[in-house]
């Protein structure tokens, strides 16, 4: 999906006109009547002729509910030009607002650009802890603000290659990171020259959907302590997890050969994928991916990640993501775009069907459960990450994801061998995560 490769690029810029934009913009009015005729934009990023055929049709099943509400749907909008439309207010900017980046959740709230629907679910009777996964309504919130609801979700687990594992006699998929480790060695093969025809488990950071934060995901970290202060620090996971894949590294052949493999793989969403053409023999990513599996020259399946070795009973997590949506601060027809909401969120035909269409996570609780859901069991493997109590999310934060960059940035230089001192490299980046919040209050 190229909305998955445009999200970051997308928090940034986003993240800049948030935090320079209008102080207070208010909650706009809300007092519009939903049964009169009236005609709603919609702002969304999918861009993909699939993909918006989906969100065309259900927004057509929308409207054969409730035939006074026209929807006028804007599709491949970036959440920098929608926070820009946003602040300048107007009769252009959207009603209805959706966003590939969870990160920047934090944000929408405590701008006010994003409005709050408690009040919306309270007069509708929708009861929203009935209703969504615990983890969903926590990255559509902040510090009590809901301005956001899941509107399908991303899972990430394991994919891997069967015949690979048949040749080097692996019966089954890794479920601890020990046996993650031991498993990578042994799909690795070199090439006389130092090369590799094939690596078990590519750990760089840099490699398609391999940003940090995903894997670590694994240990279920805490990064926030209960007065919102960094502590990467003293989270005893954050160096298991840098001593994982730091060994990953080591026992594969070492960064450089590794790194000078992976710049040689082709464009995640092309035919020359890596893990599609067998340079992978493992490899971590979402239940789109299936998508783009079809016709590969080998037998592949599907698994959640490998947890820690002493967190066992957590086997089955992963890392929770997806897709957004709220109404905007300065929209007149408030009633009226939270019945487009409600429904594109919570109807449960409704979010089968989506689901379905663009092979994501559904983000209800009875979809997740729906007999009519794809029964493709590489699919219902992220179906059972998305439902398992110990899948995590990014917390909220003011500055969006900006700590995650910092993460990411941090991880960079440790699997490369450039920080020395991990203790005192995560201390300064609790310092640095710390500063910018701080700035960001400001």
């Amino acid at each position: 999906m190229s909305r998955k490769l445009a999200a970051f690029a997308s928090m940034l810029s986003a993240g800049a006109l948030l935090l320079a934009g209008c102080a207070n913009p208010g909650t706009g009015s809300a007092e519009d009547d939903p049964t009169e005729p009236v005609t709603l934009k919609f702002w969304h990023g999918w861009s993909e002729k699939s993909e918006v055929e989906a969100i065309d049709a259900s927004i057509a099943r929308f409207e054969r509910q409730h035939p006074n509400i026209k929807v006028k749907a804007t599709g491949n909008v970036a959440d920098a030009t929608v926070n820009q439309a946003l602040r300048a207010g107007g009769g252009d900017a959207p009603d209805v607002v959706s966003s590939f980046t969870t990160d920047n959740v934090g944000q929408y709230c405590s701008s006010g650009m994003w409005v709050d629907l408690d009040p919306f679910m309270r007069k509708t009777g929708l009861n929203k802890a009935e209703v969504f996964p615990k983890t969903l309504l926590d990255y559509t919130s902040y510090r009590g603000d809901q301005c956001a609801l899941p509107l399908l979700a991303d899972a990430y687990g394991m994919y891997y290659n069967k015949d690979a594992f048949d040749e080097a006699g692996i019966t089954r998929p890794p479920r601890t990171m020990s046996e993650l480790k031991r498993d990578a060695a042994k799909l690795t093969r070199r090439t006389g020259n130092g090369g590799y025809r094939r690596v078990g488990f590519m750990p760089n950071f840099r490699l398609y959907q391999n940003s940090p934060d995903r894997l670590f995901a694994q240990w279920g970290p805490t990064y926030f302590d209960k007065h919102g202060k960094a502590r990467l620090a003293e989270e005893k996971a954050t160096k298991e997890f840098f001593a994982t894949t730091r060994e990953l590294i080591k026992r594969q052949g070492g960064y450089g050969p590794l790194e000078t493999f992976r710049t040689s793989f082709g464009d995640e969403m092309s035919s020359q994928n890596a893990f599609l053409t067998g340079k992978l023999a493992m490899h971590m990513d979402g239940e789109w991916r299936g998508l783009f599996m079809k016709g590969a020259p080998f037998r592949w399946g599907t698994a959640p990640l490998p947890v820690p070795d002493d967190q066992p009973e957590t086997y089955g997590r992963g890392y929770l993501t997806g897709t957004v949506i709220g109404i905007a601060h300065s929209s007149t027809h408030q009633n009226a775009a939270w019945e487009l909401v409600k429904f594109l969120t919570s109807d449960t035909d409704q979010v089968v069907a989506f689901a379905n269409a663009i092979h994501n996570v559904p983000s209800t609780k009875a979809a997740l459960t729906s007999p009519k859901l794809d029964t493709d069991p590489t699919f219902r493997a992220f179906l059972d990450i998305a439902r398992n109590r110990y899948s995590t999310a990014m917390p909220a934060s003011i500055n969006g994801g900006q700590y995650v960059v910092s993460l990411r940035d941090f991880s960079y230089g440790v699997e490369a061998g450039k920080v020395h001192d991990l203790d005192a490299g995560l201390r300064k980046l609790d310092d640095e995560i710390d500063a910018d919040n701080l700035q960001a209050q400001n």
